[in-house]
């Protein structure tokens, strides 16, 4: 929780540099108080506030300064009028050269944002995962980001009070985590308690309210900023007399930077004397993140009790008007957070039930995603078998092409006649002979006679003055047919 105390000191601060004022001087008792050297000229130091726009508001803020028309505006404006965007009206008579400067530092804003909402866009999944645009929207509140060239006074009214605002709401925002936490404590422990048998069960109770008991038995806590609280500190912390307490005098001893105003973390610091009554973080029965939650709940109250104009800062004025009330002198006995439980059983039956159901949800995401690596692997496996049977078909093409397979040639003839037919497409069985298409079988017997007249026949043609015809080896057809005559 300690990152939570710098986060409020930090926006302290920057109103302070909003409000800065000169305090009033401190009359001090000398022979008690060794007086520290100051720098009077010297501003705070910035502080960072948290905020995801801290260094951009620190930056705009500090060249603000350099103005003199806007410094003199500055320590003339209250705090309720800055808020309500009055001083940002002057950011049209500050010099060229610092509004050249916003300008730059609005471009560099406005880029980081973008480099950072894309950043996290792709870590989502990109185009996978929906946008949400409110969030990203919120991003941008702190200036306008429709022009994104030109510092202008929209963007300082929007910087003031988007600063504002937030850091107005963090302890809102702090109270519902550490409940959050509390809950989940008391969670975890009853989930425990479940998984334990009966015997077990009841030593865990045993030694639950026994530890109760304990952190609850110590030492009175004063309310915080009475008169009682405030001198423990100045005997035990600053050594003096109880009798000698001066509110001024503790004023400039616990203002630590000399600003003039007690800020948050000043007055946390006021704290520590109560809460190690309570809190030893050697004890098992201690928890340190309670004890900053006390502490903040002390710093709290006493904002609420002494902060007149709510600008989170605590004046000397301020200060002394609270020590003459009758809540300083006099005041009512302080509760714990034993004694006042950060939640109620309705709140916590709530939350049981949101974590049953983020638990359902969990599960289910876990059964959606397992069958999403199902189909995955199939679909894997099918691609693997399909890489297979291609690589056979290509190493089968490369096969043919290496035994280099050839078509048997063509042959061609002239006019009517028939191409040769293959060898091997054109056999018959032993027993068969092939025939000329319209011829007629002849008696075994009568075979031999007419088969040498035929063949007399073709070798008297040319000595009959015929002429002699043969394509590619092949006897004319006016021959065979004349030789089909003679036979029949």
């Amino acid at each position: 929780m300690c990152w939570s105390r710098a986060l409020l000191t930090g926006w302290v601060l920057l109103l302070v540099q909003l409000q800065y004022l000169q305090a009033v001087p401190i009359g001090i008792d000398k022979t008690k108080v060794k007086e520290t050297e100051k720098k009077p000229d010297e501003p705070p130091a910035s502080v960072d506030t948290g905020l995801h726009y801290d260094r951009y508001l620190r930056e705009v803020i500090d060249f603000l300064e350099k103005d003199q028309h806007f410094r003199e505006k500055l320590h003339n404006t209250d705090m309720e009028d800055i808020k309500q965007g009055k001083l940002a009206q002057e950011l049209d008579f500050v010099s060229h050269h610092v509004r050249t400067k916003l300008d730059e530092l609005k471009r560099q804003e406005v880029n980081r944002l973008r480099t950072l909402i894309k950043a996290k866009h792709d870590l989502e999944g990109g185009n996978d995962i929906a946008v949400d645009h409110q969030a990203l929207l919120k991003q941008f509140e702190h200036l306008n980001h429709m022009n994104p060239h030109t510092f202008e006074v929209e963007d300082l009214d929007r910087l003031i009070k988007s600063a504002t605002n937030d850091l107005e709401n963090f302890d809102k925002e702090r109270h519902e985590e550490f409940k959050r936490y509390e809950m989940m404590k008391e969670h975890d422990r009853r989930e425990h308690l479940k998984t334990l048998d009966e015997e077990q069960r009841k030593k865990e109770e045993e030694h639950y309210e026994e530890m109760k008991k304990k952190h609850a038995d110590h030492p009175k806590v004063n309310h915080p900023g009475s008169q009682n609280q405030l001198k423990e500190v100045w005997e035990e912390a600053d050594g003096l007399d109880p009798e000698d307490f001066d509110p001024k005098t503790f004023f400039n001893l616990h203002d630590t930077n000399g600003d003039g105003f007690f800020d948050e973390q000043e007055l946390e610091a006021l704290f520590t004397k109560e809460l190690e009554k309570i809190y030893d973080p050697t004890n098992e029965e201690d928890d340190m993140v309670e004890m900053e939650e006390e502490r903040l709940r002390m710093r709290e109250h006493v904002m609420n009790e002494v902060d007149s104009n709510k600008d989170r800062l605590v004046s000397l004025d301020e200060f002394l008007v609270a020590t003459k009330k009758k809540e300083f002198l006099e005041p009512d006995s302080w509760e714990t957070l034993e004694q006042n439980q950060a939640y109620t059983d309705e709140e916590m039956r709530e939350f049981e039930e949101h974590l049953a159901q983020q638990e359902q949800d969990l599960n289910q995401r876990t059964v959606d995603l397992q069958k999403q690596r199902e189909e995955l692997e199939r679909q894997q496996e099918q691609l693997n078998a399909q890489k297979v049977e291609l690589q056979q078909a290509v190493e089968h093409m490369e096969r043919l092409k290496s035994e280099k397979v050839e078509l048997p040639p063509e042959v061609h003839v002239e006019g009517n006649a028939d191409p040769e037919v293959h060898a091997a497409d054109n056999q018959l069985h032993p027993d068969q002979e092939a025939h000329p298409p319209g011829h007629q079988e002849i008696p075994q017997h009568h075979q031999d006679t007419p088969q040498e007249h035929l063949e007399q026949h073709n070798q008297d043609l040319p000595q009959q003055g015929q002429p002699q015809a043969h394509h590619d080896g092949l006897p004319n057809q006016q021959n065979v047919a004349q030789g089909q005559h003679n036979l029949a």
